[in-house]
């Protein structure tokens, strides 16, 4: 059976809700990734008011689509970050440019996107959770190793309470292995597995694109963390290194051409998804394909809709039997 294909919301959150669910339902999605953006979703109200959450499935029923997940990256980002001014884009008016009330507000929605996800029947939240040392990525100054672990410690601490509510709502979290966070990268990503101590609430919301362009092979993430990979988001990107750029991006925007790589629509890119979706059949992964959609040099309607094609081509089945059982006597 094939695996259900959604659209993540994040990218379309200028489109009232109603509208968007008419576009993807058109398009021929069978559900949406709901992001807390724009009307798509408040997740306090979807916590706390059944009349709320009736009308967001009414919606979704009545264009025939389903939630499996809703995404709560920008909230995540505010739980774990030092005081970036950044944040204040991703912080309701009341606690602009105060710190402590962006982490105290976003540590509450985190666990109202755990009972919001269960009101919605969705069984994860695919989300970031910042991180004390991303500044610290290149070892100079020097970067202590106490610092280091310090960092993991403060991550689990803010987390905890947070988890522990995950798991009252029987809700899993995946986290997005993502430039910014505390686990970019394969070995970041085993480290924070050990610093929560293998906790189950915790696993991967897989992004292929993040990994490809710092040189990890997204196969081999997948292989490895096979059982922590609770979601999965269809994302591409184009590596072109001209002899001029890198992979550290220049300052330059997404969408320049000088860059060393950008976000691509499916299929216009580097992404083996092949070797992505064996490994997923390996895995055992049932759950939804969510397209994520980032293309700056193409207009996004006609990228939904060729990334939905280029997805259903792509996700084949396992095979059921040895391609050499009939020859056997």
């Amino acid at each position: 059976m094939a695996r259900p294909v959604t659209i993540i919301s994040g990218q379309w959150a200028d489109l009232p809700f109603e509208t968007l669910c008419e576009k993807v339902s058109e398009f021929g999605y069978e559900g949406i990734e709901i992001a807390n953006l724009g009307d798509h979703m408040d997740l306090a109200r979807a916590a706390s008011d059944p009349r709320y959450v009736e009308e967001k499935k009414a919606v979704l029923a009545r264009h025939g689509l389903k939630a499996w997940a809703l995404s709560a990256h920008l909230t995540g980002q505010c739980v774990g970050d030092p005081w970036d001014p950044r944040l204040d884009g991703f912080a309701p008016p009341s606690v602009k440019g105060k710190p402590d009330a962006i982490v105290a507000w976003a540590t509450e929605d985190m666990k109202n996107a755990a009972r919001a996800a269960r009101a919605m029947g969705a069984s994860v939240v695919t989300c970031f959770m910042g991180s004390p040392i991303w500044r610290y990525w290149y070892s100079f100054p020097q970067t202590t190793e106490a610092m280091i672990e310090d960092a993991y410690a403060e991550i689990v601490r803010r987390w905890t309470p947070i988890f522990d509510v995950f798991d009252e709502c029987g809700v899993r979290f995946a986290l997005e292995v993502h430039p910014t966070e505390i686990a970019y990268d394969y070995y970041t990503a085993k480290r924070l597995l050990e610093a929560f101590k293998g906790r189950r609430t915790l696993g991967f919301n897989f992004d292929p694109s993040h990994l490809l362009w710092q040189g990890v092979r997204p196969e081999l993430f997948i292989r490895d963390f096979a059982d922590r990979i609770y979601h999965v988001h269809m994302k591409d990107v184009a590596v072109r290194s001209d002899g001029r750029s890198g992979i550290l991006g220049s300052h330059l925007p997404f969408g320049d051409l000088r860059r060393g790589w950008n976000f691509v629509s499916l299929g216009h890119g580097d992404v083996d998804f092949d070797a992505i979706v064996r490994e997923l059949n390996a895995a055992g992964y049932t759950g939804p394909l969510s397209v994520e959609w980032e293309d700056v040099g193409m207009d996004r309607e006609y990228g939904a809709r060729e990334a939905l094609e280029y997805v259903r081509r792509h996700d084949f089945p396992a095979s059921l039997i040895a391609f050499d059982a009939a020859m056997r006597k």
